[in-house]
């Protein structure tokens, strides 16, 4: 549309966003110049600049009215004041859970965890199976089980004592 000649413009939305720039005078010096050249070759577009000019004039007119002092203090009484209905609802409930509903929600629990230990019991280790000893271990462990044997018959009783 804009530096694109007259028949080969698709009007695409890239140009109605240069248009509402323009309108709302974004667009630099350069490119106002190139909108406003187009303006002069395009009605539909300085038809859609002259809709958003009036637009801009008529927001740089207006004028909101003040607001009051207590605006504020109106505003948070009303948010207070306002409950959801799930609230409503749950309103007449609320002794009824305070009393009975944490003792409910315990024993609720409670089972839950009971269910769980249950469905899966802790892997208990089975009996120890017995290792397996080569014949030579064994000749070895009686052995040195002969030769400690000897050697208590040997040593004296008062050399086990610590002399002081």
């Amino acid at each position: 549309m804009f530096g694109v000649p007259e028949n080969e413009k698709n009007g695409s939305h890239e140009d109605a966003a240069v248009l509402l720039d323009y309108s709302a005078r974004k667009l630099d010096a350069v490119e106002v110049a190139r909108v406003e050249e187009h303006l002069k070759a395009c009605a539909a577009c300085r038809e859609m600049a002259d809709g958003q000019r009036a637009v801009w004039e008529a927001l740089d007119c207006w004028e909101p009215a003040p607001v009051s002092p207590d605006f504020d203090r109106r505003l948070y009484q009303r948010i207070e004041k306002e409950v959801s209905w799930l609230d409503r609802v749950m309103r007449p409930f609320r002794p009824l859970f305070v009393r009975h509903g944490l003792p409910i929600v315990a024993t609720a629990c409670l089972l839950f965890v009971a269910g769980l230990l249950l469905q899966r019991p802790a892997d208990v280790p089975g009996p120890n199976p017995k290792p397996e000893i080569t014949a030579d271990q064994a000749e070895s462990a009686l052995q040195e089980m002969e030769m400690l044997r000897e050697f208590n018959r040997i040593a004296p009783a008062d050399s086990a004592q610590p002399q002081m």
